[in-house]
């Protein structure tokens, strides 16, 4: 099974940002956002900013994509933000954080894209959110509007009703938002 492919139209706005850049169908635009930056645009409120920046991280980069989508009246491309435990087997690269904090994984909100129940994700080549699936603790379905301040809200509180569940872990909810964030960090300079 594979992503729907379709004709962008050029008169839609973010459809036609793709367009200038001589991209004409969803499946190129998929891959063109796949390899542009993997960094945070400068208002993540204004989705045309990945194209005009070329840059963009999981929500912002799915998020685009979804509105392209809604644009074109396909909205059977569901955008999603999954809960997943990131450890060090699904992202090797954060060993030496999680092991210095004495934490097996970290609650990550991660946004990519579901057709027809399979999950497809642009975040950046090398990245497969099948790679992390059995990790995956939740998945609801959001609008292009929630991949930004309200993706945040809503895995700030799933870290402190985890946190309530797991006693053992002697962090506070702002302690595991900043060793995320440093994980985050450690993410963006290994692209």
């Amino acid at each position: 099974m594979s992503l729907l492919d379709f004709k962008l139209n050029p008169k839609k706005k973010l459809s036609g940002l793709a367009s200038k850049k001589e991209i004409q169908g969803f499946i190129s635009l998929c891959d063109f956002i796949k390899n542009i930056q993997y960094s945070r645009i400068s208002d993540p409120s204004d989705l045309s900013l990945i194209i005009k920046e070329n840059q963009g991280t999981c929500s912002t980069k799915h998020a685009f994509l979804k509105a392209v989508a809604e644009e074109n009246d396909k909205n059977e491309i569901k955008l999603i933000v999954g809960i997943f435990k990131m450890n060090k087997i699904n992202t090797p690269v954060l060993s030496d954080i999680l092991s210095r904090n004495n934490l097996a994984y970290v609650p990550e909100a991660h946004c990519y894209l579901k057709y027809e129940n399979q999950r497809f994700d642009f975040t950046k080549n090398g990245v497969d959110v099948n790679s992390f699936q059995e990790d995956i603790l939740l998945e609801k379905e959001i609008t292009p509007e929630q991949a930004g301040q309200w993706k945040s809200d809503f895995h700030q509180q799933f870290i402190s009703d985890w946190l309530k569940e797991n006693k053992n872990i002697k962090y506070s909810p702002e302690e595991i938002w900043s060793i995320r964030e440093e994980c985050i960090k450690a993410l963006s300079n290994n692209n």
